[in-house]
């Protein structure tokens, strides 16, 4: 029987794989239903943090597990209907609680009823582009070091709930060329990504490059194809966000 990696290994080795071309590598193919894999668990609690990109228009009075309404239209949809359709007989536990417009500290603000409560196995988490981009339209005053310090504190109280708790961190993105992108992003929103990948090392988390997936996808279609503001993604951006979500998942299952 082959080795196990450890959650660090798991991580680097994803991280490798981005790097030689997240886009290129995305090839997940359309599969029946099939046994669950040895290292899947056979129950599951499976928690979306973040802002608009992850609310994808949900209903929030459909607040149960695995309610259709409830996932919205965006990345996670396509995530959760992967997986409960491929491996239907686990009873895995699917919550979103993404928010439109939230910034981390408003995260922090609803973390205990809209994470802690629902005692995640896993956690995905996305946001930062909000504690950038409202600094330019919303008169927000917050800074980087803000963002990676409110973000460090909601990854320690988890932590120190839950220490075997498997992490995901996605990585902010802003896609050239979208209508709401101009020169005023550069270069301060790259610190935002920066700290990002900074705090998912720091926790042995899996990071997610949306950046990079987004920039090779650019090289196939313009912007208007893939996320035409340059912030929400499209259902083509949704689903490339959703391979490579699915990719970092397997690898910190494993």
């Amino acid at each position: 029987m082959p080795r196990r990696k450890t959650a660090p290994e798991a991580r680097r080795s994803f991280l490798k794989q981005g790097a030689m071309g997240a886009f290129g590598a995305l090839a997940l193919p359309l599969a029946s239903p099939q046994t669950r894999p040895a290292f899947l668990p056979a129950s599951l609690n499976l928690v979306f943090q973040g802002d608009s990109i992850t609310d994808g228009g949900r209903n929030r009075a459909q607040y149960y597990a695995n309610h259709p309404a409830g996932m919205g239209t965006g990345y996670v949809h396509y995530i959760v209907t992967h997986l409960m359709g491929r491996y239907p007989e686990t009873r895995w536990r699917c919550y979103n609680r993404g928010v439109s417009g939230d910034k981390v500290h408003q995260l922090a603000a609803r973390w205990e009823e809209d994470c802690i409560q629902l005692r995640p196995d896993v956690l995905s988490i996305l946001v930062g582009v909000n504690d950038f981009w409202h600094t330019l339209t919303h008169g927000y005053q917050g800074d980087v070091e803000r963002y990676e310090n409110d973000y460090r504190t909601l990854l320690t109280q988890t932590r120190a709930r839950f220490p075997d708790v498997k992490l995901l961190i996605g990585e902010p993105f802003a896609v050239p060329g979208g209508t709401a992108i101009d020169e005023r992003w550069y270069p301060e929103f790259n610190a935002y990504r920066f700290a990002a990948k900074k705090l998912a090392e720091e926790f042995d988390a899996v990071f997610i490059p949306y950046q990079s997936i987004f920039d090779g996808a650019l090289r196939q279609a313009p912007a208007s194809y893939w996320c035409p503001d340059g912030v929400h993604p499209s259902l083509a951006g949704c689903y490339l966000m959703a391979e490579a979500w699915l990719k970092g998942f397997f690898s910190i299952m494993e």
